[in-house]
């Protein structure tokens, strides 16, 4: 059993969507990583992952430092990928993944893409064998949570920035520990 402490990236120095595919971290990011590597020692997770994206490197970095730790990149742990040919990111993803619950969309009805990503990433949680901080992303989050829960939901819940969802991981099952802080729908940007 590995137990994964996913900490979705500190606040972006440029809107989820935009012109800007990969930015890094805000002022205000730079502190929530702070603030969520002083919470992770706590946790001892002597494991460091990150998404390859810069904003996750950048949350993950305050961590790694306070350890001493150098951080995996993993590229099962990323940001949902566009299909090739979308020009409005953000349309594609406020249409596949939802935030009002009467609007919700099922994993079952996305397209084969989708599916096989997230497929990787759970085949990749199922297989973890140590602690772990997983920094990662807001579908990201979702998608082992979701699968925790049960549930075909794309989105199960809002991780604000910077909060700390526990899960832990067997071969055979993912459980829900701690939901982290979540975000209010007039936060996302």
């Amino acid at each position: 059993m590995a137990r994964l402490y996913l900490v979705r990236h500190g606040e972006p120095e440029a809107a989820w969507g935009g012109a800007d595919d990969n930015p890094g971290l805000s002022d205000a990011g730079r502190a929530q990583a702070i603030a969520a590597a002083q919470v992770l020692l706590e946790q001892r997770a002597a494991t460091i992952i990150s998404s390859p994206m810069r904003r996750c490197r950048e949350t993950a970095a305050p961590y790694a430092e306070l350890l001493g730790a150098k951080t995996q990149i993993e590229r099962r742990v990323s940001e949902v990928p566009t299909p090739v040919g979308v020009a409005d990111r953000r349309a594609w993803l406020q249409s596949n993944f939802p935030w009002r619950t009467d609007e919700a969309r099922s994993w079952s009805t996305l397209e084969p893409a989708l599916l096989r990503w997230r497929d990787d990433m759970l085949a990749w949680a199922h297989a973890r064998d140590a602690d772990a901080a997983v920094f990662t992303h807001f579908i990201a989050i979702n998608v082992l949570v979701s699968a925790a829960l049960g549930r075909d939901a794309t989105i199960v819940c809002r991780p604000n920035y910077a909060s700390i969802t526990e899960l832990e991981a067997t071969p055979g099952a993912i459980r829900l520990v701690r939901h982290g802080a979540e975000m209010q729908a007039g936060e996302l940007r």
